[in-house]
């Protein structure tokens, strides 16, 4: 079962990620320490040190919108507040970091709550205990050249749409709204495409999709249509009945009683992070994130993505929402991804950062 993020799959321990952040974003920094005393120690520190303190390795996918909010809890010294030096893992895909998790390749792992509602499902040791995202980072689009003739979820019957991967959690959010809607979900035929759904929309391939961002902004830019944007808070409501739990922080379950403190200083520093996210110049959020997840991509685009859904898709508490939760188990086993309910009291541990 492959993820949002990436369709890809990774070794059990850390071997395999992509690359690991421990950079400090100067930028940032200097402007809070707000100092020429402070510019002058900095300008010592090395660009591959955190600042010490406890070491930490939380594992994620490499979706932008979804690590924002850590590379900015990091880079503003949130988690070096709290002595923790916290060792970004960047995964090929949230059930990569959920597996690497697992086999005690990291401490933590931040993904999906499908990546892991599936992996919990499926016996994988892991605890949810903070939440960083209360909103799928998905919108159904047209392409460009069926954009006049698809008006509505209604008009999709016939019509062929675009997924990464069946039982996807972008295909599970795709039954749900067409079970919503009273549409047959053997009407529509739905092709697996990948990571590569803009292109095929662009191409007119297929004739809607389920897109992120920036992939969103550009088809709009050639004339696409946007049917339902689970991103805005309007939607999400309209179609979901309010949060879905997205991402969000998991650990061994067998570990928390011992990592109890240190999981509570995460949530301390990412709750710091969370209100950052709000209040920061869009540019310092963009300043804090790894060059190798923005090197080439477009910056305008990425720049308003986040000044448009940050405020809905961030919440300003890392307190998970249990409600938020079974949204996400309910679309599940509508899709079929899961064949009858998991003990959520044992999947979360609302108890740590406080119910």
């Amino acid at each position: 079962m492959s993820d949002c993020c990436n369709n890809s799959t990774v070794g059990q321990g850390t071997e395999d990620a992509l690359f690991i952040s421990r950079g400090v974003s100067r930028r940032a920094l200097l402007k809070r320490m707000g100092s020429v005393a402070g510019a002058a120690a900095l300008a010592g520190l090395p660009a591959c040190s955190s600042g010490g303190g406890e070491t930490v390795k939380l594992a994620f996918c490499s979706q932008l919108l979804c690590v924002a909010p850590y590379e900015a809890t990091r880079a503003a010294g949130f988690f070096a507040e709290e002595g923790l030096d916290v060792q970004l893992v960047y995964s090929r895909g949230g059930s990569a970091a959920v597996q690497a998790l697992n086999a005690g390749g990291v401490d933590y792992a931040a993904t999906s709550f499908d990546a892991a509602l599936n992996a919990f499902a499926n016996g994988a040791n892991v605890m949810r205990f903070a939440t960083t995202g209360r909103l799928p980072l998905f919108a159904l689009a047209t392409g460009p050249h069926t954009a006049d003739g698809i008006r509505s979820i209604d008009d999709l019957k016939g019509k062929t749409v675009g997924v990464a991967q069946l039982g996807n959690s972008d295909h599970a959010l795709m039954l749900y709204l067409l079970e919503q809607n009273g549409i047959d979900s053997d009407s529509v035929n739905f092709a697996i495409l990948g990571p590569n759904l803009y292109d095929a929309l662009r191409l007119g391939q297929v004739d809607a999709g389920m897109v992120q961002e920036p992939g969103l902004t550009l088809l709009q830019r050639e004339g696409a249509r946007v049917l339902v944007n689970l991103m805005t808070t309007e939607d999400a409501k309209r179609y979901l009945g309010g949060a879905y739990e997205f991402m969000g922080v998991a650990v061994r379950p067998d570990e928390a009683e011992q990592r109890r403190e240190q999981m509570q200083k995460i949530g301390r520093a990412l709750t710091a992070g969370m209100e950052y996210m709000q209040q920061a110049p869009i540019e310092d959020i963009i300043d804090a994130l790894p060059d190798e997840l923005v090197a080439g991509g477009d910056m305008e685009v990425l720049a308003k993505a986040l000044a448009e859904y940050r405020a809905s898709l961030y919440p300003s508490s890392v307190q998970i929402s249990r409600d938020a939760c079974d949204s996400v188990m309910k679309a599940h086993l509508l899709a079929d991804i899961q064949k009858e309910p998991v003990n959520m009291d044992q999947l979360l541990n609302q108890s740590v950062l406080g119910a």
